[in-house]
């Protein structure tokens, strides 16, 4: 390169870029470089890496936050799980074990309304709110075909459809819910008046878990 030939800011920040221990060499330097911070002011480059460290360090603090939160929240989930498979093992009927499952939805999911739809009647359940019956190729389950289908749950805001079949007169009052289909019985509904309740692509492992354990006692008294 000529002696005489200028270095430009871009020059200089590239070779920069290739030497990152140059100011370890020159500390007097870096002590005195000034960089720019959005406010328009101007820090020392030491005073502007440590407001970085700190940064990134705020930006840590609250992932691991999150972290834990997100543990215990399914450090919980698995102990109810665990006590619904033992409460539903415990019942001696089916009207009982469907109590069982609907008072864990209720106190779990911390829904307004829960629903309980079986394709076989359970007339000690005759009367309650929470219960519904429907045959299995009842035109009144068309909207659900799909999700009986495959087995998946849905969770958000249901069609109008759906939400006129669970909650009936009280169906405006519910703004999201979480519905999880029980193989070979019927389905089971969260419902909540808040919207973000229950959303598209919340998880649902437990919630699926619970489904699985629910249709197992059931299972119990399909030759009753």
């Amino acid at each position: 390169m000529d002696h005489n030939e200028k270095l430009g800011a871009h020059e200089v920040a590239a070779w920069l870029r290739h030497h990152s221990g140059f100011l370890q060499q020159f500390p007097d330097l870096a002590q005195t470089l000034q960089v720019p911070r959005e406010d328009g002011r101007a820090a020392s480059l030491a005073s502007y890496q440590l407001e970085v460290l700190r940064d990134k360090n705020r930006e840590l603090n609250r992932r691991l936050h999150d972290l834990f939160a997100n543990a215990e929240e399914n450090e919980r989930l698995a102990v109810r799980s665990h006590q619904l498979t033992l409460a539903l093992m415990r019942q001696s009927t089916r009207a009982d074990t469907v109590r069982a499952m609907a008072a864990s939805l209720a106190e779990d999911f911390h829904g307004d309304r829960v629903r309980v739809l079986l394709f076989r009647n359970v007339a000690e359940l005759d009367g309650q709110e929470w219960f519904l019956h429907a045959d299995e190729g009842s035109s009144v389950l068309a909207p659900f075909r799909d999700c009986i289908g495959d087995g998946q749950p849905l969770s958000g805001r249901l069609q109008s459809d759906k939400q006129s079949v669970l909650y009936g007169s009280s169906a405006d009052d519910v703004s999201s819910s979480l519905l999880l289909p029980i193989a070979g019985h019927g389905l089971v509904a969260v419902g909540s008046s808040d919207a973000n309740r229950f959303y598209p692509g919340m998880g649902t492992l437990f919630a699926k878990m619970m489904a699985e354990a629910f249709a197992t006692a059931l299972d119990r008294y399909t030759a009753s």
